[in-house]
């Protein structure tokens, strides 16, 4: 499977002109060797892989190169880029990309000025050095579409998150802190398996509710209370995400107004989801919906994100979407419009979709209700 998907990578490589490509970003090398790294690079070459790591890294990396065929491991004895650099000069290739978004400036001129310099094998002295290029998304654009193995497990990490979800009546109590409920939150997705959180959990309650990204704080929940749950985890290395709105006894009419536009607003956005239609429809749908309530100013965020490896990735479900890229089946991401009212508080529901040829299936299924 990785030996396919680098074969992939590769292909687009060279159609952008690159003998290779430099893989640095961490989910990026995941997704294309396995490894779990918080350092390294893989050089994606023609006829072969070479993977740089130091030797905290030596034993798993070697390990999987015994059971990947044209992928071959160099272990550094210092800096990991010292290493790259000499494994490109073995590799004789002369436009090398790198990954645009990923690597800093100050990096790139470090390993151009080493490859332009003389090395412990240096390229003949008619050749010219490697040259760097930046390129944008090449491996991202790749992991938008999940395979099979990828889709079985975001199916049983929505699974997982949507029970939990549905136990959070229980914390979201009067007299509890927001952080209080934020750590009973962690601790139940603790014991549904997951790994760790995919982001801070946030928990925003009462005048809260109208600060989208609300961090948990020493509030005391009270009586008549919104409470905004917003949480996510990580369950064999892949994301989930999942957002709801609930409120503490007797629910204030514009409260109430407030839940059911961004209700509609979902259903509508989830109505949109196929493969085919661009994120910006989709986006516009839920839009069309709050700005029918007069809430178009008090939704200030795009519809939605991909998931994956990483908790925010492609396929970006907002009025920028990048034009021209419809949505393609085997894509994850969620779809959580909300609207965000001082005075009132705040409102988003939010659950995570596969993008399928007719429709969408729904991999998160918890009950819509304040």
């Amino acid at each position: 499977m990785n030996e396919d998907r680098r074969a992939r990578v590769h292909a687009q490589v060279r159609s952008l002109g690159l003998d290779a490509l430099i893989v640095t970003h961490q989910a990026n090398l995941r997704y294309l060797t396995g490894l779990n790294a918080s350092a390294g690079a893989l050089i994606v070459g023609v006829d072969a892989s070479v993977l740089v790591v130091d030797f905290r890294y030596a034993a798993a990396s070697q390990a999987l190169a015994e059971s990947e065929p044209g992928l071959t491991v160099d272990v550094a004895d210092g800096a990991v880029d010292l290493a790259l650099v000499d494994a490109l000069r073995r590799m004789a290739v002369r436009r090398v990309g790198v990954e645009g978004e990923h690597v800093t400036v100050g990096r790139f001129n470090r390993l151009s000025s080493a490859l332009a310099a003389p090395g412990l094998r240096p390229i003949a002295p008619e050749a010219p050095a490697p040259a760097l290029v930046t390129t944008e998304r090449v491996v991202e654009r790749m992991r938008a579409v999940k395979d099979a193995a990828e889709i079985g497990i975001l199916r049983e990490a929505g699974r997982r998150i949507s029970a939990v979800a549905r136990g959070a009546r229980a914390w979201v109590v009067p007299g509890r802190t927001e952080q209080a409920i934020a750590a009973a939150v962690d601790a139940a997705m603790r014991d549904a398996g997951f790994e760790r959180p995919a982001f801070e959990t946030m928990v925003a309650s009462g005048p809260n509710g109208a600060l989208p990204h609300a961090r948990p704080t020493r509030r005391v929940v009270r009586e008549g209370d919104g409470v905004l749950l917003d949480f996510g985890g990580v369950y064999d290395g892949y994301c989930v995400d999942l957002t709801r709105t609930l409120h503490i006894g007797p629910m204030p009419e514009a409260f109430r107004r407030l839940f059911e536009a961004v209700r509609e607003a979902q259903a509508a956005a989830i109505a949109a989801v196929r493969a085919g239609v661009l994120p910006a429809i989709i986006d516009g749908a839920a839009r069309r919906v709050l700005e029918g309530y007069g809430l178009g100013q008090a939704f200030g965020h795009g519809t939605g994100h991909g998931l994956g490896l990483e908790v925010h990735e492609e396929p970006r479900v907002s009025p920028q979407a990048p034009a021209g890229e419809p949505l393609r089946a085997g894509m994850v991401m969620t779809i959580e419009p909300g609207a965000y009212v001082t005075g009132i508080g705040g409102v988003r529901i939010e659950d995570d979709v596969l993008v399928t040829e007719a429709g969408c299936e729904l991999l998160t299924q918890v009950p819509i209700e304040p």
